[in-house]
């Protein structure tokens, strides 16, 4: 970006330096080209759909995404807690199937099956939550009547067809922020977990098996894709799920999100989409069990949309290097026919997404000091309108300002870039 340069009065018998600091010019946005969706680690899904449309296997593609590993059945019986509402105030509950029912009980219950419930929810009726200081309040609310039910730092809720609950097969729905989605399966926590600067947050968690009720519902990628991409896609993200399975994560009372942070995870939704959830749902059946390993231990098995051309390294893009990720040629990505979207995109920044991201009260200026050989971005530098200059990794950069990849360049500034090599692994 321009900068005004200091402006000096030359006299015949002396030079006067002005006295105000030097005036510059604050850009109210900054322009970024790019191609690709998202990190570009692991498998690329259009990278993926172009090999299945070219007739390769679900294990030609994955082993050409996943570098020395082992594609092999292990047990997925496991019970995963996927957060399904994150850092809330409110949230609703109610059964969207007549005669189905449900129970609230007090604590987190786990498998336990001689509980008593401190409520069952009329048909018709709705479970509606709020935070109230450290708590949790939730009140059963039947047409114009609410009643409260003493509040606890945790409750779970069971609905009838479930592995918790005998009765008709009920299927729930869930709203919070103006989204609703619908859950089949498992039980429900509602907790409230204490964060740094917001106070407590009440955080939902969805308690589903890993092999079958978790994986049906996750949505990475559509459903009328060809038949060894959605294999592929079935394995990796069994994989990635087996890899964070049991490690529990505080702020979300879960062992991994339902959103884009891990997983999408759709809910009931994924497998009753008219004309194309049967498919997804048996490529998880056909590929029961199959998971990318290492040394018999699940690798962690990124995936995203798209990349710039070659895939990206877990060392470039995070500072961890795995072995598994290397970075291949991702041609696909780069073709209109099959990446529309996202073969080229051109995004505008604001001023305030900027300074934020680096953590400054403004940005005058913007450079890209190194690329990776992938293509992505390795480090941008910001310099503030005080001289104060940061650095950030292109990664984070795309994180915090939320464009769609690190593969990008900035429009209209001259950068000296030099690639530097990816981590041996």
């Amino acid at each position: 970006m321009r900068m005004f340069k200091p402006l000096f009065l030359a006299l015949s018998i002396a030079i006067v330096i002005p006295t105000q600091s030097t005036a510059v010019e604050i850009p109210v946005t900054f322009q970024v080209q790019g191609a690709g969706y998202g990190h570009g680690v692991g498998m690329s899904q259009i990278g993926a759909r172009a090999k299945a449309l070219a007739g390769e296997t679900a294990t030609a593609i994955l082993s050409y995404y996943y570098k020395d590993v082992v594609i092999e059945p292990l047990d997925d019986t496991k019970i995963l807690r996927v957060n399904v509402g994150h850092l809330l105030t409110s949230a609703k509950m109610a059964s969207g199937t007549q005669d189905a029912t449900m129970q609230i009980f007090g604590g987190d219950i786990g498998d336990a099956q001689d509980v008593v419930p401190i409520a069952v929810v009329p048909i018709k009726s709705s479970l509606n939550f709020t935070i109230l200081g450290s708590t949790v309040v939730p009140s059963v609310v039947t047409g114009k009547k609410t009643v409260s039910i003493p509040r606890d730092r945790i409750f779970t809720v069971r609905w009838s067809g479930t592995r918790y609950l005998p009765g008709v097969d009920g299927v729930i729905s869930l709203t919070h922020n103006s989204t609703t989605k619908k859950y089949r399966y498992g039980q429900m926590q509602f907790k409230a977990v204490k964060t740094a600067t917001l106070g407590y947050r009440l955080e939902i968690t969805n308690s589903v098996r890993l092999a079958d009720e978790y994986l049906w519902g996750v949505s990475e990628v559509p459903s009328s894709w060809p038949e060894a991409a959605l294999q592929a896609q079935a394995i990796a993200s069994r994989t990635f799920a087996m890899s964070k399975a049991g490690i529990y994560r505080a702020s979300c009372d879960c062992d991994l999100y339902g959103e884009i942070s891990d997983q999408s995870f759709l809910g009931y939704a994924k497998e009753t989409e008219k004309g194309w959830g049967q498919l997804w749902k048996a490529a998880v059946t056909n590929t029961a069990g199959l998971t990318l390993t290492q040394a018999g231990k699940p690798i962690a098995a990124y995936f995203s949309s798209s990349s710039g051309g070659l895939t990206e390294t877990a060392g470039n893009a995070w500072g961890s290097q795995r072995s598994y990720t290397q970075s291949v040629p991702d041609l696909a990505s780069l073709d209109p026919a099959i990446n529309p979207r996202f073969f080229q995109w051109d995004r505008t920044i604001t001023q305030a997404s900027v300074a934020v991201a680096f953590v400054l009260p403004d940005v005058v200026n913007l450079e890209i000091i190194m690329k990776n050989t992938s293509g992505t971005v390795a480090t941008i530098k910001a310099t503030s309108s005080a001289g104060i200059q940061k650095s950030l990794s292109g990664e984070t950069f795309r994180s915090r300002t939320k464009i769609p990849s690190a593969y990008f360049n900035l429009v209209g500034v001259q950068n000296a870039v030099e690639p530097t090599p990816s981590p041996s692994p």
